[in-house]
């Protein structure tokens, strides 16, 4: 059985983590002690070990191991890591046959209970995703274009984000998956060359169903909709109220595009329904 580390005391462990960016992460709402949609988180886990080439966690050890460290009287998240581990000398997966698990909690955010419930206003960012086919869809623990993306929003003092990639079609938010509805039709992009498949994606789309279409489709197309919203294991589904442009006295986001659009409360039936079942919903 592997070892599974609750903190990152042993750097050796997870030395191709820090040196190589080597592993993969998922966030998982754990309010009071239970693990809210967990099946798409271990799918998530799942596939992306496949995709990776690591052997999978040894479940049951690892849910001892999480229901000893979450505390069943706080509202909390628990963040998973597999790190490849220790083994092949420097890009070499050769030998590295024991993956590490990290595990850390830490107090869920309350604001994200006020955004769902008030919705919030969204920039839109100059920096760029880059476009990466063997990584697409995966939540790496290598997170430099967020770190980045996330600095410009926080210059900004915008609440989130859009991110378009290097042809400036949507992608998704700075920490979060992008919905938007135009008439009947709902889309959200396919994140095929970037961006993350988030779990509380995968739940809209399993929710949705035929309604929803995978699109690229220019900022504009987004400025257009009736309604949009934004959503992750965390945020759950939160309305999108305003899309604003950058400040131009931050030289940062001077190049990000300089137009918006405003979303009508009364018009997000869709974003309701969702947040209707997601409450429903373990």
């Amino acid at each position: 059985m592997q070892a599974i580390t609750t903190f990152n005391s042993d750097l050796h462990a997870v030395s191709r983590g820090w040196q190589l960016g080597d592993g993969h992460f998922t966030t998982v709402h754990a309010p009071f002690g239970r693990l809210r949609h967990w099946r798409y988180h271990q799918a998530r886990l799942t596939a992306a070990c496949a995709r990776l080439m690591m052997p999978v966690p040894d479940w049951p050890a690892l849910m001892v191991e999480i229901h000893t460290l979450l505390d069943a009287n706080a509202d909390q998240v628990l963040r998973i890591t597999l790190v490849r581990g220790v083994g092949g000398r420097g890009y070499s997966v050769q030998g590295c046959s024991k993956p590490q698990v990290l595990l850390s909690v830490a107090p869920f955010p309350s604001n994200y209970y006020q955004w769902r419930q008030q919705g919030i206003t969204v920039g839109v960012c100059a920096g760029r995703l880059g476009t990466s086919p063997l990584l697409a869809g995966l939540k790496t623990i290598n997170r430099l274009e967020q770190v980045l993306l996330k600095a410009e929003l926080e210059a900004q003092r915008w609440p989130e984000a859009l991110v378009l990639d290097s042809q400036g079609q949507v992608q998704e938010a700075v920490t979060a998956n992008v919905f938007w509805r135009k008439g009947s039709q709902i889309f959200t992009p396919p994140l095929t060359e970037s961006g993350v498949w988030g779990t509380l994606r995968a739940w809209c789309q399993d929710y949705l169903g035929e309604r929803l279409s995978l699109t690229d489709a220019p900022l504009s197309q987004l400025l257009a909709a009736d309604e949009v919203w934004l959503s992750n294991a965390l945020l759950g589904i939160v309305p999108v109220l305003k899309v604003v442009a950058a400040s131009s006295a931050n030289p940062v986001s001077a190049t990000a595009p300089r137009i918006g659009a405003t979303f009508t409360p009364d018009n997000l039936k869709i974003t309701k329904e969702l947040q209707q079942a997601y409450e429903k919903t373990n």
